[in-house]
C-alpha cells in the first residue's frame, strides 16, 4: 500500500513539473479583446483598488494599483532596505530586533487587513515573518510598519496573520511543532510525538491604536498548522485552522505525512478559550520575545524584551477546540461572505469538501464524535458536511468568494482557476492560469462583503510570460475579470519577491486617511534639529553629534570639521519641508550602511564611523529640486592626535587663517 501510494505520489510531482513547461494551446483566446480598455488607467487617474501583496522570501510587503497593476510602493518590513534606510537608520534598527538578536530580514507569506463588522475597514494591513516567527503591523495612514511582535513557542510561523471580524485578533498557527521554550528543547528528534508540540497564538489587536499583544496560546499536538480563517456571522468566535501532517512524521515529509487518506481541520472556539483565561484556566509560561513599537510623533523604534506568555492546555479547558477530518495534506482554510461554510483544499484530493458551521455546532451538542486525536475530540466527516465539489481539478490550495455565491479556487497542478457554486457545490467555469498558480485574491474575498470585479492569481512559475532574465524570472500576476458569467483574463504583470497571498481594498477606504507631511511642530524626536538656527556640532567623547537640517537646497550646517579617528558621527537630519511629497536623502561617502530617506518633518539618523583622515562628502540622495545636485557638503577627519578644534559652517566661503608655523 505504501509503495503504490509512492508511485502515485511521484506522478503528481512529475506532473506538477511538467505542466508549467508545456504552453497550453489557445493561450491568445484566453485573453478577452477589450482587456487593454479594463485595465487602462488614463495618465492623472486612479487605480479603483490597492492590491497588498506579500513579498515571500524578500520579507516586504509591496503595494499595487488594480486594474493597472502598476507597482506603487514597496513597504519594508521584515527585511532591511537601502533605499528608504530602514534597518540602517538609527531610529528605525530596533524594529528588526529579536529574541536571537537582530535579524535583518524574513519571509513574509500572508497578508490581513483590518475588519470592522466583517469588512475591510482600511485602517492597518498585517504580514507574517515565516522564519523568525513574527507578525508586523504596518499603518495604513503613512504605509509604515508600526509594530512587529515575535511569536514564542512556535517556529515557520506560516498560518498567519489571519483576523477575526472586528479585529479582536490576529492568529499565528506553527507550520514546525517543537520543544516547547519552557521546556528542555535537547531532546532526539526521533521522539517527535513525545516531545514535539504546535501552538496557535491569539494575539490582541487595540481597536483604536492597532496595538498588539499575545492574549493567549493554546497547546495542540505536534501537528503542522498551514493557514486560517475566521468565522464571520453566525460562526463568529469561531477560528478554522488548517493542518497537516497528523502522522507526526519527523523525516520525509512528502512520503511520511501523507498516509492517512483525512488530515484535519482545527476548529477553534475563542470565545470559550476567552472564558478560560478569565477564569484562570491559563498556565504562565516564562519565555522570551521581543516586542518592537514605531512612534510616529519621536520618529524613532523601540524594542522591548517580553518574558511571559499564557497557555491553555485542551486537557484542561474541554468545549475548545475540535478537530474535523479534511481530504489528505490541506492547504487553504477559508470561509464564505456567509459564515455558514467552511472550504477545506487538500492539495492531494480529488475533491474539494465543504463543511457546514450548522452541522458542525449539532455534531458537538450530540456529541458526533469519530474517537479522539491526542484527546481533542474529532468531529465526524459526514456529520459536518455540506458535500463535496467533484473532480474540480488537480492540487487545490485556496478559495475566494465573490458577492453572489460563488467560490474560486486555484488548483497548482492543472494550473488554473475554477468558479464553483457554494450551495449546489456545481462547477460553472474554468479558466488556465500561467503557470502553477498558489493564491487568489478577490478583492474583500475573505470577508463579509467582497467587491468582486476581479480576480487575482499569484502564480509560482512563468516560464514564458515576460522577457528572459536568466535562470530566475519576475514572479507572476494575473488579473481576471468576473464582473460576468465567465472568468476573462485581462492583464499579466510581474511582481517582486514570491508572492503568495494578498488583499485587495477600494482606494476610496485608504485615500481619505492618508498621510501627507509629518508636522514640523509636532516631532519629538529627542534629535530633532527645528529650524537652521538650531542647527549645531556637539562632541560627547568619541562621539559627534550633528544636528543637521534639511531644505532645497542645501543642509545646515554643510562644511564641518574636527572630527577625529576613532570618532562616531551621528547625523540626525530633519527635513524641514512641510510640502507633500518632497523627501531629502542623505549619504556620506564610505559609510557602510545606507542612506537616509527623511520625509517632510521628520528626523532620521545615520551613524557612521571613519575609516582614514581625509574630507568626505555628503549629499542629498533623493531629488528634491532643480538644484538637487547643489545639495552637498563635506565633513573633514583628521588624526587620532589631532587638535582640529569642532567647528561647522553654512555660506563661510573665507578660507580660514593659516596656522602660525610652529618654532
Amino acid at each position: 500500500m505504501k509503495h503504490a501510494f509512492s508511485k502515485l505520489l511521484l506522478a503528481i510531482i512529475i506532473i506538477s513539473f511538467l505542466a508549467p513547461a508545456c504552453k497550453p494551446k489557445g493561450v491568445e483566446s484566453a485573453v478577452s479583446g477589450d482587456a487593454a480598455q479594463k485595465t487602462y488607467v488614463a495618465p492623472g487617474k486612479y487605480d479603483e483598488f490597492y492590491d497588498f501583496v506579500s513579498g515571500g522570501f524578500s520579507g516586504q510587503m509591496s503595494v499595487y494599483g488594480i486594474p493597472s497593476g502598476r507597482l506603487f510602493r514597496v513597504i519594508p518590513v521584515f527585511s532591511v532596505d537601502p533605499e528608504k534606510g530602514y534597518g540602517y537608520s538609527e531610529e528605525t534598527k530596533a524594529m528588526l530586533n529579536t529574541s536571537h538578536g537582530f535579524v535583518p530580514w524574513d519571509d513574509l507569506h500572508h497578508i490581513a487587513l483590518s475588519e470592522t463588522d466583517g469588512v475591510q475597514d482600511g485602517r492597518w494591513v498585517f504580514g507574517n515573518g515565516n522564519n523568525t516567527p513574527r507578525i508586523a503591523r504596518v499603518d495604513l495612514k503613512t504605509f509604515r510598519t508600526a509594530e512587529i511582535i515575535e511569536i514564542p513557542n512556535s517556529a515557520g510561523n506560516h498560518s498567519s496573520p489571519f483576523i477575526t471580524e472586528n479585529s479582536e485578533y490576529v492568529v499565528a498557527g506553527t507550520r514546525f511543532s517543537i520543544p516547547m521554550d519552557n521546556s528542555n528543547d535537547d531532546v532526539p528528534i526521533n521522539t517527535y510525538k513525545q516531545n514535539f508540540r504546535g501552538t496557535v497564538s491569539f494575539i490582541a489587536v487595540d481597536k483604536n491604536t492597532g496595538g498588539m499583544k499575545i492574549n493567549f496560546q493554546i497547546l495542540l499536538p505536534g501537528v503542522n498548522f498551514d493557514l486560517a480563517r475566521a468565522g464571520k456571522g453566525k460562526s463568529h468566535g469561531w477560528m478554522f485552522f488548517s493542518c497537516y501532517n497528523s502522522e507526526r512524521a519527523n523525516t520525509l515529509l512528502e512520503v511520511n505525512a501523507s498516509q492517512k487518506d483525512k488530515d484535519f481541520i482545527l476548529c477553534v472556539n475563542w470565545k470559550k478559550a476567552e472564558e478560560y483565561l478569565a477564569a484562570g484556566k491559563g498556565q504562565k509560561q516564562s519565555v522570551k520575545y521581543a516586542h518592537n513599537l514605531y512612534d510616529e510623533k519621536k520618529h524613532m523604534a523601540s524594542s522591548t524584551i517580553e518574558n511571559e506568555v499564557t497557555v491553555l492546555d485542551p486537557k484542561d479547558c474541554p468545549d475548545m477546540v475540535y478537530f474535523m477530518p479534511c481530504p489528505k495534506s490541506p492547504h487553504g482554510c477559508d470561509t464564505d461572505p456567509t459564515g455558514e461554510y467552511i472550504v477545506g483544499s487538500g492539495k492531494l484530493a480529488a475533491v474539494i469538501p465543504v463543511f457546514s458551521f450548522t452541522k458542525i455546532q449539532q455534531a458537538i451538542a450530540s456529541k458526533n464524535f469519530d474517537g479522539d486525536y491526542e484527546g481533542i475530540p474529532v468531529l465526524k466527516y459526514d456529520a459536518v458536511l455540506h458535500g463535496e465539489v467533484q473532480k474540480p481539478g488537480l492540487g487545490p490550495l485556496h478559495t475566494e468568494f465573490d458577492a453572489n455565491g460563488n467560490a474560486y479556487t486555484s488548483f497548482f497542478v492543472s494550473s488554473e482557476v475554477v468558479k464553483w457554486n457554494i450551495k449546489d457545490l456545481k462547477v460553472l467555469d474554468r479558466v488556465p492560469t500561467y503557470y502553477s498558480v498558489g493564491h487568489l485574491s478577490v478583492p474583500g474575498g475573505p470577508t463579509k462583503k467582497p467587491w468582486g470585479k476581479y480576480l487575482i492569481a499569484y502564480n509560482k512559475i512563468t516560464k514564458d510570460r515576460y522577457l528572459p532574465t536568466g535562470p530566475e524570472l519576475a514572479q507572476s500576476a494575473q488579473l481576471y475579470d468576473i464582473s460576468g458569467d465567465k472568468m476573462k483574463l485581462i492583464l499579466d504583470f510581474p511582481t517582486i519577491g514570491e508572492p503568495h497571498y494578498a488583499e485587495a481594498i477600494p482606494a476610496d477606504l485608504i485615500m481619505k486617511n492618508s498621510q501627507k507631511i509629518y508636522k514640523i511642530e509636532e516631532n519629538a524626536n529627542p534629535y530633532a534639529t527645528i529650524g537652521d538656527k538650531n542647527a549645531r556640532v556637539e562632541r560627547k567623547g568619541n562621539e559627534v553629534h550633528v544636528y543637521m537640517t534639511a531644505i532645497r537646497s542645501h543642509f545646515t550646517p554643510d562644511n564641518i570639521e574636527g572630527v577625529k579617528m576613532g570618532d562616531v558621527v551621528y547625523f540626525h537630519v530633519t527635513n524641514l519641508e512641510q510640502d507633500w511629497d518632497v523627501p531629502h536623502g542623505f549619504a556620506v561617502k564610505g559609510a557602510n550602511n545606507a542612506e537616509l530617506l527623511i520625509m517632510p518633518g521628520e528626523t532620521q539618523t545615520l551613524s557612521w564611523k571613519p575609516e582614514k583622515p581625509g574630507v568626505y562628502p555628503m549629499y542629498c540622495t533623493d531629488f528634491c529640486s532643480a538644484l538637487h545636485q547643489e545639495m552637498q557638503g563635506y565633513i573633514r577627519v583628521s588624526a587620532a592626535g589631532s587638535n582640529v578644534p569642532i567647528t561647522f559652517s553654512t555660506g563661510k566661503t573665507n578660507p580660514e587663517p593659516a596656522p602660525a608655523p610652529s618654532k
